[in-house]
């Protein structure tokens, strides 16, 4: 990483944190990009170097974390069924840049406010361009025919378990572990024996 990397990465991360904190404190729509331009010693210019919305601060790299579970679907056995792979994938994706309680606050904020929600949901179908080549692979899909839907319904129906879990999550204060809630809204897609 170049120092220009470096001190991009910690610009951002500082404004990052001043937005969250605000955002905590105040309510995330009670607080402007100019309140956080100001808190921060940056133009309101500046502030969209390093993001496009104040939503992109709340949700970080939801992106990337597709990122990741799509390498983490790669890296699962060819043997295991592609559900299961699917399911074991979405499980690196937990974010655990706060702690609980922090979480629990983002959370909240997030499932309460249309603004975070709607983009909440728009970065998670970022994850389906990510995670649909390899799960079609596993289904032996053929990669041109488009009415060929069975990946992008399983990534669907798994981002959608995430989802639900994380308003559970959400709901129950806490006090259920998300990963269990996942799992749990995934086995109700697998009819029993």
């Amino acid at each position: 990483m170049t120092l220009w990397n470096r001190t991009r990465q910690a610009v951002y991360d500082e404004i990052a944190g001043t937005a969250m904190e605000m955002f905590l404190t105040r309510g995330f729509e009670a607080t402007t990009i100019d309140d956080i331009a100001r808190a921060a010693g940056i133009s309101r210019r500046s502030f969209f170097r390093y993001f496009g919305t104040k939503e992109d601060i709340v949700l970080g790299d939801v992106a990337g974390k597709g990122e990741l579970a799509a390498r983490a679907l790669a890296d699962r056995p060819d043997g295991e069924d592609p559900w299961t792979a699917l399911r074991n994938a979405f499980h690196v994706s937990k974010d655990a840049a706060y702690d609980p309680a922090t979480m629990l606050k983002i959370f909240t904020m997030m499932y309460e406010t249309p603004s975070l929600r709607a983009r909440h949901i728009e970065k998670h179908l970022q994850w389906q361009a990510a995670l649909v080549p390899e799960l079609r692979r596993r289904l032996g899909a053929d990669p041109a025919d488009p009415l060929d839907v069975r990946a992008e319904a399983l990534v669907a129906c798994a981002i959608t378990c995430l989802d639900v879990a994380g308003e559970a999550w959400t709901r129950s204060k806490g006090a259920v572990p998300l990963e269990d809630l996942f799992d749990s809204a995934a086995d109700a897609l697998r009819p029993g024996p």
